[in-house]
């Protein structure tokens, strides 16, 4: 342990002010990217989560040790770790187009009151490391996920077309690119509504994505085509 932090970790007034200032620029610093992409748990709801979670710790504490109640320490901070659970799980969201969205949020809300909770227990340097690595998973890291996408060998493909003679001109087209069709879901064929269709394809180095929905949205028919 860094001995500069020996002396703040018992429970006094500078300490606690300490470790809550701490919680809101943390959690703030994780929400701050989240609020930067328009998703719906941002910079304030991180904010709020990594406060409640340090002060639900120090709670514990004092209970424990200026107070004298023989009570389990863990006990309410395990109560965060579940609760939390209900607001990530509000955050994730399936779209018409079959594409889960939110994962990222709420892995993030969770991890900002595991943050809040060190914080709160006087755990300065993993409450800090965990901030940092934190942000270097959703600025840093995602970049090398968006590279790694780039040349998966596998794709999701949602694409909305004109009607049957326009999907088979799209198959059509996968096998005279040799591309293996893994699933194939048809989600709206009646007259009525437009037809559309979500594709699993196989690809190989020698097709890039970008070059093959622009491909396929070169098909006679085909209105749009999106990555899922």
């Amino acid at each position: 342990m860094i001995g500069i932090f020996d002396a703040l970790r018992e429970i006094t007034v500078f300490s606690v002010c300490l470790r809550m200032v701490l919680a809101a620029v943390c959690g703030g610093a994780v929400g701050l990217e989240r609020e930067f992409k328009r998703r719906p748990a941002g910079f304030r709801t991180h904010i709020l989560i990594c406060v409640g979670a340090a002060m639900t710790t120090m709670t514990s504490q004092y209970l424990c040790f200026n107070l004298g109640y023989t009570t389990d320490l863990g006990r309410i901070g395990a109560q965060v770790v579940a609760g939390i659970g209900f607001i990530g799980a509000g955050t994730i969201m399936v779209t018409a187009r079959h594409k889960v969205m939110g994962l990222t949020t709420a892995a993030g809300l969770w991890a900002a009151a595991i943050v809040g909770l060190a914080l709160g227990a006087g755990f300065y340097e993993g409450g800090l490391t965990a901030t940092l690595l934190i942000l270097m998973a959703e600025m840093l890291f995602s970049r090398l996920e968006y590279r790694m996408l780039e040349t998966a060998p596998e794709v999701n493909l949602y694409i909305e077309y004109a009607g049957s003679g326009c999907l088979e001109a799209l198959l059509k087209l996968f096998r005279e690119r040799d591309l293996r069709v893994l699933n194939m879901n048809i989600l709206h064929t009646s007259p009525a509504e437009k037809h559309c269709a979500a594709f699993t394809l196989r690809l190989d180095k020698a097709t890039p994505l970008l070059a093959l929905m622009e491909r396929i949205s070169n098909v006679p028919g085909v209105a749009s085509v999106q990555e899922l």
